[in-house]
């Protein structure tokens, strides 16, 4: 279905016990669309992402990939879906270049069953060169390499094997200033690709900045969703403190909220 999102989850529930972690949620994001997912820690983000990641399986309700119904059961079908995720930690291994971490656990290989790592180092060299062209230290342990150079390899894992859906778990918590500027360059380059994005993050200012619209959750449940052009920061708060629709909030709300 050509008008149908690139991926969409629908009334998705997913419990821990007696807890509902996640509660009749639905949400979908487009190709070169940016989705901020925000709320208080035990909101759900964390859950209803681990789901679509395949690190959870949900109780009940359904994915879909434009219009199509998908099973996700674990990372392995995500990927094979094309979902990648962009972990907080990265998942580097700190003693691994950038060849050797972008194909780690998916080596090439030569025709004689050995590591191609001519390959691998060449073709690391060209999808990075398309994600950030001032990236000049291939050859160097990620352990000795800054926040936002790690994280570039990280992305550019997920680009070069043709992720459609990146999912990114507090992407800027690690970086500084200049760091975040760059990443979210990087961002609208990968929104030119056509790559639709989950972003989680606590950070309303770089929710505002990268996302094109904001979902909140509480207590598993979403509160609401809005296009980041036509809400405040201060509406966002409301509805994640709160639990109030733009539009429902006195002044005095607002004012608690500083």
């Amino acid at each position: 279905m050509a008008d149908a999102p690139l991926v969409e989850m629908k009334n998705v529930f997913k419990a821990f016990g007696g807890v509902h972690a996640v509660e009749d949620v639905t949400v979908h994001v487009g190709a070169g669309e940016v989705l901020g997912i925000v709320g208080h820690n035990g909101a759900g983000k964390s859950t209803l992402i681990k789901i679509l990641s395949g690190a959870h399986t949900m109780d009940s309700g359904q994915i879909l990939m434009r219009g199509e119904p998908v099973a996700i059961d674990n990372p392995r079908s995500a990927r094979s879906l094309g979902i990648e995720t962009l972990y907080q930690n990265l998942a580097l291994a700190d003693n691994l270049d950038a060849a050797a971490n972008l194909f780690l656990g998916r080596e090439m290989t030569t025709p004689y069953g050995k590591l191609d790592n001519k390959a691998m180092a060449e073709a690391t060299r060209k999808v990075i060169a398309r994600i950030n062209p001032e990236f000049a230290n291939l050859g160097t342990p990620v352990l000795n390499l800054s926040g936002g150079q790690r994280q570039t390899i990280a992305i550019a894992r997920a680009v070069y094997f043709n992720a459609r859906v990146l999912i990114m778990d507090e992407p800027t918590a690690a970086l500084g200033l200049r760091e975040s500027a760059a990443f979210k360059e990087l961002v609208l380059r990968l929104k030119q690709e056509g790559i639709g994005m989950f972003m989680i993050s606590h950070d309303l200012h770089d929710v505002f900045d990268i996302s094109d619209r904001i979902f909140v959750m509480s207590g598993g449940r979403e509160v609401g969703t809005r296009r980041t052009d036509e809400v405040t920061k201060d509406q966002v708060l409301s509805m994640i403190i709160l639990g109030k629709q733009p539009g429902e909030e006195s002044a005095e709300d607002l004012a608690k909220l500083h």
